[in-house]
């Protein structure tokens, strides 16, 4: 690191979240970076477990060491009916935010070029030959910089992309009765009063006595804190459980919605988790899609500083590519915006006949056009065709412009 006044670094990280942490986490892995000095800034020391993350998957990955439990079942219920969902090739992995912390800082800490400072980010300002980076009680400069931190205003101001919260509420809980299989998650369970809105549980058991349970919705407006508490208990005690304990909770609200994130992206800061779009939009799926994400984030950063050639040109604004399957949430969250009501019916028609399998692969972004088409046909089609017209007209409108 040069010495000057104000620390310069290679690259900054303002966030670190799940995004940011499986980037550096993966250009440590990669051996291309130890000339390059990285920082991570975040008020939040990460101490905590603060969340839990799933995703599915076929095939061992970077973070199987991190993973606290797995299932090769899942259940998917409704009001009229219920399915067990055998998930091979796949497995359903849940992670807790805390090891996943661990593992990647204890990494990071064998590293003398990464630096993590527990401070909160006040100020960015992107110049012709660096970035400048405000904190509370510090200043720093970098010649590029990865934000994560999410700004609402940037969604929420816009009327061209419906804007849904996946809002939730989870208790861990331990029961004196054994009311849980272990072997099988929830992964939709709709059976619970819709009022309007897209209301499901979701539930990852342990143990035949333990589990963390969700009172989840997709929806526009948060409740209070204790409509989400009063469903969890109803829920509870309609499963048999009249004596628990609560040992954890949770809650959180990730944006839903397709708004282009990656516009605000420039030729030095490159917007990556919630805040660049990572998060699944038409799920609020995040661990899989950053997973995917931060590896062609290496492999982009990696070829910049591979060629000369390339170093001359880039700009971080050239890392994102919207695919078709940005397309289809759209659909889907328009959908939800105009009639949040029928969230049951329309995964309900996906996962009552269709293969789990399939679905997942569909999820992941990973099926060919015409698995596309096999997933999509499941679904009503009144509601899709409908909002494909108005997507097609809202990008000829604003095409035009």
């Amino acid at each position: 690191m040069a010495s000057s006044q104000i620390p310069h670094f290679n690259y900054i990280f303002t966030g670190t979240g799940l995004s940011a942490l499986m980037t550096v986490y993966k250009m440590v892995l990669s051996g291309k970076f130890s000339d390059k000095f990285i920082l991570l800034l975040d008020e939040d020391a990460k101490k905590t477990n603060d969340r839990t993350w799933c995703f599915w998957s076929k095939e061992e990955t970077l973070w199987n060491s991190v993973i606290s439990k797995k299932w090769d079942s899942a259940l998917f219920a409704n009001e009229d009916f219920r399915r067990d969902l055998a998930l091979k090739p796949y497995q359903y992995h849940q992670v807790r935010g805390l090891h996943f912390y661990d593992f990647v800082f204890e990494e990071l800490s064998k590293h003398s070029n990464i630096t993590f400072l527990n401070e909160k980010v006040t100020d960015i300002n992107e110049l012709e030959t660096h970035v400048f980076v405000g904190t509370e009680s510090n200043r720093y400069t970098c010649d590029y910089l990865f934000n994560s931190i999410y700004t609402k205003a940037f969604a929420l101001s816009q009327t061209k992309y419906p804007v849904l919260q996946q809002h939730f509420v989870g208790w861990l809980v331990k029961s004196k009765t054994e009311i849980f299989n272990p072997e099988q998650a929830t992964f939709m369970d709709f059976s619970v009063e819709q009022r309007g809105n897209t209301r499901f549980m979701y539930v990852l058991p342990i143990s035949k006595t333990e589990a963390l349970v969700e009172y989840t919705l997709f929806s526009e407006d948060l409740l209070a804190k204790e409509e989400y508490e009063n469903e969890i208990q109803i829920y509870l005690r309609n499963l048999g459980a009249d004596q628990y304990t609560i040992v954890e909770k949770e809650q959180g609200s990730i944006p839903m919605t397709c708004f282009p994130f990656w516009k605000k992206n420039t030729k030095r800061v490159l917007n990556i988790g919630t805040a660049g779009g990572w998060t699944k939009a038409s799920t609020g799926y995040t661990f899989r899609n950053s997973d995917k994400k931060s590896s062609e984030l290496v492999a982009f950063l990696v070829n910049k500083n591979s060629s000369p050639e390339t170093s001359e040109s880039f700009k971080m604004s050239k890392f994102h590519k919207r695919t078709r399957f940005w397309f289809y949430d759209l659909l889907l969250l328009d959908i939800l915006h105009r009639h949040n009501e029928l969230g049951s019916s329309i995964f309900s028609s996906m996962f009552k006949k269709g293969n789990p399998a399939l679905i997942f692969k569909f999820l992941d972004e990973e099926t060919t056009f015409f698995e596309d088409v096999k997933v999509i046909l499941k679904c009503p089609k009144i509601p899709f065709i409908k909002a494909l017209f108005r997507v097609i007209f809202l990008s000829k409108k604003f095409n035009s412009k």
